[in-house]
């Protein structure tokens, strides 16, 4: 499976010079937990609402940027990439998502609850067909007797 067929498409982006209080309030207002930060066509940043401060971060945001808050450098992954590369890529630098691009341009963004969703749905891996059980019966020998004592 690819990442294209995973990803969502309708990514929300912020300029690094935003307020990281508007930037939090435009997370909060949407859903979603994590922006991507553009400067003209080029992604510098990622912004989670971890790095914001999560809900009690209003101290952390206050007078902040987004750029004063953002992961950067990003890591990025291609839209024909697998699943199996976004997800050992998320894990080895333990981090959230994963901007999506297709010939250097913004094409989306997955998310470990993207994967989960997969593995949640069991599309990993289909489960194997049940096999029939064997039953038939065998003759017991008792201990202690002897083999023409039945």
């Amino acid at each position: 499976m690819r990442i294209q067929d995973v990803m969502t498409a309708n990514v929300k982006t912020v300029a690094a010079s935003m307020p990281a209080t508007d930037a939090w309030d435009m997370m909060r207002q949407q859903g979603i937990h994590h922006l991507v930060v553009k400067q003209g066509n080029e992604i510098v940043g990622v912004l989670s609402d971890r790095d914001a401060g999560g809900r009690s971060g209003a101290s952390v945001r206050t007078g902040r940027t987004v750029a004063d808050l953002m992961t950067s450098p990003v890591a990025t992954i291609d839209r024909a990439d697998t699943i199996r590369k976004a997800a050992n890529l998320m894990r080895g630098r333990t981090i959230g998502c994963l901007p999506v691009v297709h010939r250097g341009r913004l094409a989306g963004i997955v998310t470990t609850s993207d994967l989960l969703g997969l593995l949640g749905r069991g599309i990993d891996r289909p489960t194997a067909a049940a096999r029939a059980s064997l039953h038939y019966r065998v003759a017991h020998r008792h201990r202690g007797r002897s083999a023409g004592a039945w």
